[in-house]
């Protein structure tokens, strides 16, 4: 009496509903993997690349010549925490 309906989905129908399921899990997972830690990863991370950034950019003015050896270690030590007793 159903005229064919009663057959259900078939196990391609299954089939594609269940890869259907997961890669939209999987993508969901991957957007809130992307979105969350990447706010709590710019606050940890900006203090270090600061400090990177100002070392490097010591090291060039050594190379050009702009500070001597005894100004760069100094600096290069207040960089790095050393001089933090020093007036």
């Amino acid at each position: 009496m159903m005229h064919g309906w009663d057959t259900g989905m078939g196990a391609l129908g299954w089939t594609l509903m269940v890869i259907l399921w997961l890669a939209l899990i999987v993508l969901i997972g991957l957007a809130i993997a992307r979105l969350l830690p990447a706010a709590a990863r710019s606050n940890r991370d900006e203090p270090s690349l600061d400090r990177n950034g100002a070392r490097r950019l010591l090291d060039e003015r050594l190379a050009r010549g702009e500070i001597d050896v005894d100004a760069y270690e100094r600096l290069r030590d207040a960089l790095d925490g050393g001089g933090r007793g020093d007036p």
